[in-house]
């Protein structure tokens, strides 16, 4: 009998870890909601939160430095009048952030730099034409100010943000409520999951669908699809005997899948999250007590079941922090902020090296925060490539980009935008004041005659 090989891999003891208890975000009433979403997302600066809240929908921001038991009297973001769905922060610029609610809207809010210090319920803008609740937000990858809005109206909307414009909606493709929505590495295309029990990969500029499968999944429960490395596609849902699937699909030959793999029979959706540094994918069920890491490669059976993080309580949400955001000298490669019912709990992906020097294996340039192209520029049809950076001396965050909302075209939109001033206008406000100014002068001169006058 020949001995079993075990196949190599840099990251094969690649182990999770809690973080110590002062180290985490304690005292957080997180959403009681039944939505599959993160309800958690991450950036450099800031982790976000949906938190309970009466009177309509809010969600916490803090500053990562902000740990330990959390005030009561926690300012929020709160100006959903519904419960908030979905939240996620903008690759492009740390301070902004986007929220779906139950109110059928989309928010964008500016987050200063330290955090808040009052509550917030003043979006920057406010994205209305969903007809249902709004539970799928995704930012474009390469595009500035380009986001992608999903509904329970079954309708796909990509919004020009600056402009508070639905540029591109997507109202015919889906017959029943969309599970989840991707864009690829580049952003050219997204495929979708929908309850129709098919996933779609679309173009968005030309309203058509490139490809699309029919039951990927047997099952009937929720599936949800992700694009990873060379424009594979990866689904994880159920079979007909409520088994939890994952399965990786090449879309030039969707007919059956390059491999399909059932791992157990908990009843939670798995949330994928993929790294495409190195070709991991972290496999998160809401419910359960652990996280599942696969490596992706074109080797068969082409998803590698690396290792398991286990823990005693089990997750509300999880949030994936961008790799510019980690501790590059620790080999620290994944951090997973895990929502409990009373807290957000750091989850540290680790490879065990003994070299305190930058481990270039373990990190090749990564995605960056500039965009490559303009949202008018994406719309008319050009594509950006991703901007990668080097994180050898770890990532040092440049002057954040300024997010410019042009005021003219969001006078139905929000509620506080301003008409703009034509340049005449403003000249003859100029030429008035100094009118003005000529005529008080004169009459002070006048005055001071008089008052000389009287004094004799």
């Amino acid at each position: 009998m020949a001995p079993k090989v075990v196949r190599s891999s840099k990251f094969r003891h690649v182990f999770g870890q809690g973080v110590k208890a002062d180290q985490c975000y304690d005292d957080v009433r997180i959403s009681q909601m039944t939505w599959d979403s993160n309800f958690c997302t991450v950036n450099p600066k800031f982790v976000a939160m949906i938190v309970e809240a009466s009177g309509g929908g809010a969600f916490m921001v803090l500053p990562l430095s902000k740990t330990g038991r959390v005030d009561m009297s926690q300012p929020l973001v709160c100006g959903h009048t519904g419960p908030v769905l979905d939240i996620e922060w903008c690759p492009h610029n740390d301070n902004i952030i986007a929220s779906g609610s139950e109110d059928c809207t989309v928010m964008i809010w500016e987050i200063p730099d330290g955090g808040l210090t009052r509550p917030i319920t003043e979006p920057v803008v406010t994205l209305e034409g969903h007809s249902k609740r709004v539970g799928i937000l995704s930012w474009h990858p390469t595009a500035h100010n380009v986001l992608l809005s999903a509904g329970c109206d079954n309708v796909v909307i990509i919004w020009n943000v600056a402009r508070g414009e639905p540029v591109i909606t997507l109202d015919s493709m889906h017959t029943d409520m969309i599970y989840s929505a991707c864009w690829n590495a580049t952003g050219s295309q997204i495929v979708t999951s929908c309850k129709d029990k098919k996933i779609r990969v679309i173009d968005p500029r030309k309203g058509s669908v490139v490809v699309e499968k029919d039951k990927p999944h047997e099952g009937s429960r929720p599936v949800r699809a992700i694009f990873v490395s060379e424009g594979k596609i990866l689904t994880t849902g159920f079979s007909r005997m409520s088994e939890r699937q994952v399965a990786l699909w090449d879309p030039k030959h969707l007919e059956e899948p390059l491999t399909l793999q059932e791992l157990d029979t908990s009843s939670g959706v798995l949330l994928p999250f993929f790294d495409p540094d190195t070709g991991i994918v972290y496999l998160c069920g809401k419910g359960d007590s652990s996280i599942r890491y696969f490596e992706i490669t074109d080797e068969q059976p082409y998803v590698h079941y690396l290792s398991m993080y286990t823990s005693k309580e089990s997750q509300r949400g999880l949030g994936y922090m961008p790799k510019r955001g980690l501790e590059v000298n620790k080999c620290e490669i994944a951090r997973f902020y895990k929502l409990h019912e009373r807290k957000c709990e750091p989850i540290v992906m680790t490879v065990p090296r003994k070299s305190d020097l930058f481990q270039e294996d373990l990190y090749p340039d990564t995605v960056g925060p500039e965009p490559s192209v303009e949202a008018d520029d994406w719309f008319a049809g050009r594509d950006g490539e991703l901007i990668l950076i080097s994180l050898r001396d770890g990532f040092a965050a440049t002057k954040t980009r300024e997010f410019k909302v042009n005021k003219t075209l969001l006078a139905k939109t929000t509620a506080t935008a301003r008409p703009s001033i034509e340049a005449s206008d403003l000249q003859s406000l100029i030429d008035e004041l100094k009118k003005l100014k000529t005529v008080v002068e004169e009459q002070n001169k006048r005055i001071c005659e008089l008052e000389g006058k009287v004094g004799k």
